[in-house]
């Protein structure tokens, strides 16, 4: 099938017939902007007060009990519709957009966010969405439903990190004739980077890399925010994943003195949706380092992860 004219005629068809999410594309189209430069890396601000949901998601387990899931068809308004992505997902439009083509792809059934066995899920829905870049986050990486396993998609172009990599220095841990895993340190946040025309590969070095990862007490997975897309040119999987230390910052919070800020993979590539007015006008570049700073591992953690590769690198054992 091919994906994109349905995803282009069912974003037509949604922002004409469900007026929410009409007026909030709309909207978009005219949201403040503005940008920092964090050495070699830039960071855009998008005053966006619809993303208050997001960011302001109450996620502790009672809670999301008590609550109607927003992803399950049977709670979601009659006018959103959905793309059927094999049997296991649906595609819909995104109400409340960060992106001018913002989707959601969640599973069909209520199942809690688990990424290990669906990085093959994410590779093939960034081949079939070749002009999106496809993303998840952790059920404490900026998930706001974190029981309901669901992938985003975002329209390439519109997070600054993507064409970043491009030009940045990376750090080779493995590679092979199909591609290579390394890390990337110089763009403000550490993240490690996954290049492969293999499917298998793209799963194998991040299978790898995820077992390595530290796993949080009372926690099922490492705390990561993940990216993926498929360049039509190269006929390349790119997969970029940054490690968590840590869901919300201090200062998270409203009123004085406090941020309403929730990163998540879009804030991760370079992309900020902030909520408060208050908030896009205060920051500069020097708070939202310390934020990278205070949310991501740093190298000196992510030792282990290094040594754990270089293991395998030395004794020629494949990935």
């Amino acid at each position: 099938m091919d994906y994109s004219r349905v995803i282009d005629r069912l974003i037509a068809r949604q922002l004409r017939d469900w007026d929410l999410a009409g007026a909030n594309y709309e909207a978009l189209a005219g949201v403040a902007t503005r940008s920092l430069s964090l050495g070699e890396a830039t960071v855009t601000l998008q005053f966006n007060p619809e993303r208050r949901r997001s960011s302001a998601a109450v996620i502790d387990r009672r809670s999301l009990a008590r609550r109607k899931c927003f992803l399950c068809t049977e709670y979601q308004p009659a006018k959103q519709k959905a793309v059927l992505w094999g049997e296991r997902y649906k595609i819909q439009v995104n109400p409340y957009p960060i992106f001018k083509r913002h989707l959601t792809i969640a599973d069909l059934h209520h199942v809690p966010q688990r990424l290990a066995d669906r990085i093959s899920d994410m590779l093939m829905l960034a081949q079939s969405l070749p002009d999106f870049v496809v993303f998840y986050n952790g059920p404490r990486c900026g998930a706001s439903a974190p029981d309901h396993m669901h992938f985003q998609a975002g329209a390439k172009g519109e997070m600054p990190l993507c064409d970043e990599m491009a030009h940045a220095t990376t750090h080779l841990l493995a590679d092979s004739d199909e591609g290579f895993i390394g890390y990337v340190d110089q763009l403000g946040r550490n993240l490690f980077t996954i290049e492969t025309s293999s499917q298998r590969a793209a799963e194998r070095y991040a299978l790898r890399l995820l077992d390595l990862l530290p796993v949080a007490q009372g926690d099922e997975e490492p705390m990561v925010n993940v990216l993926c897309w498929w360049n039509t040119t190269d006929r390349l999987w790119h997969l970029v994943v940054f490690p968590r230390r840590k869901h919300r910052p201090a200062c998270y919070g409203e009123g004085e003195g406090k941020l309403l800020l929730s990163p998540a993979s879009v804030d991760m590539g370079g992309l900020w949706a902030v909520p408060e007015r208050k908030d896009f006008d205060a920051l500069t570049p020097r708070m939202v380092q310390a934020l990278y700073d205070e949310l991501c591992m740093s190298r000196k953690e992510l030792t282990p992860v290094f040594n754990g590769f270089a293991h395998y690198w030395e004794n020629h054992q494949p990935i």
